[in-house]
């Protein structure tokens, strides 16, 4: 009994340290990505300064650079994304978890997580090829005749008709994303115990209330997660947003208008870039970076201040 306590003891420890070996290397990959993009980025920080991050000027002959326009491009681009996505999303899940007949639950949740599956470059040549034709015939256009002359809102829906620009790449941003956030919402609405939901509906609640009352505070952090993982997703992807976003090196100023994203820049200058302009790509990747952290980090925020309000 005495050998297989110590047996058992020893096993425990190299499974404990086998886990935080494993937990340190990834801690220790995140710290060596962190510290080599802002080595290879050091020599366009002092060279720009704080003003990098609002100068909207791209000069590769001078070597002229600022950040300001990739930034806007993928902080719009992502966010429109984020707006489409959301509420189809949350729609899907609770169709899936509170409506759907069971014969159609299983088919329908594999058809939508398949979409996860499909490769952004699809999702690209798919944008460019047989979305951009069909949403400046049928969406810019009559978008533009019935809103492009209104005030205030009016210059919102200017610009050329081609297909592509920043609200083309946020709708096809947004399908991309869709299946990831209505997938983990499912799963956590799925999770809520079937007492509560009996209980809420024994009380005369809609299905509407149980949702909103019952499922959503209970799975809040799932579903602020989701979201998250989501909004990640739509600030780093590449191909398919370079498919069409326009490439354009120049502030948006509609809807419309052709832009660029951080990712877009990296991928359609990465090849070519030498000196100045190689460090300023890295500087553009740690800014994605730090968008991306500061992103989670408010996101973990709201969960906390959500948590403390429960408890108070």
């Amino acid at each position: 009994m005495v050998a297989i306590a110590r047996r058992q003891r020893w096993q425990d420890v190299l499974f404990h340290r086998g886990t935080q070996a494993f937990s340190l290397l990834v801690l220790a990959a995140l710290l060596g990505i962190i510290v080599s993009l802002f080595l290879n980025a050091w020599p366009t920080f002092k060279t720009f300064g704080l003003k990098f991050l609002w100068t909207a000027e791209w000069d590769i002959i001078n070597e002229q650079f600022g950040a300001a326009i990739a930034v806007v491009g993928t902080v719009l681009s992502a966010s429109i994304a984020l707006f489409i996505a959301v509420p189809l999303a949350f729609g899907i899940a609770l169709f899936l978890t509170e409506n759907c007949p069971t014969w159609l639950r299983r088919p329908l949740g594999t058809a939508i997580e398949l979409l996860a599956a499909v490769p952004s470059i699809i999702y690209g040549m798919f944008g460019l090829f047989v979305f951009a034709p069909i949403f400046a015939d049928f969406i810019q256009t009559p978008l533009q005749s019935l809103l492009g002359g209104m005030p205030l809102i009016g210059w919102m829906f200017g610009g050329a008709i081609n297909g592509m620009g920043i609200l083309a790449a946020g709708i096809v941003l947004a399908f991309m994303i869709l299946p990831y956030i209505a997938a983990v919402m499912r799963d956590v609405f799925e999770i809520v115990p079937p007492i509560l939901r009996e209980s809420a509906y024994g009380l005369g609640c809609t299905t509407w209330e149980v949702v909103r009352r019952v499922v959503l505070p209970y799975t809040q952090k799932g579903v602020i997660g989701g979201i998250m993982l989501g909004l990640g997703r739509a600030l780093g992807e590449t191909m398919a947003v370079t498919f069409v976003i326009g490439n354009a090196n120049r502030m948006p100023t509609s809807l419309f208008s052709p832009g660029t994203s951080i990712a877009s820049v990296l991928a359609n200058e990465f090849g070519e870039a030498a000196d100045l302009h190689l460090s300023t790509l890295f500087a553009l990747g740690f800014l994605l970076f730090v968008i991306t952290f500061v992103v989670l980090a408010l996101a973990k925020i709201m969960i906390l201040r959500a948590e403390r309000a429960k408890g108070t």
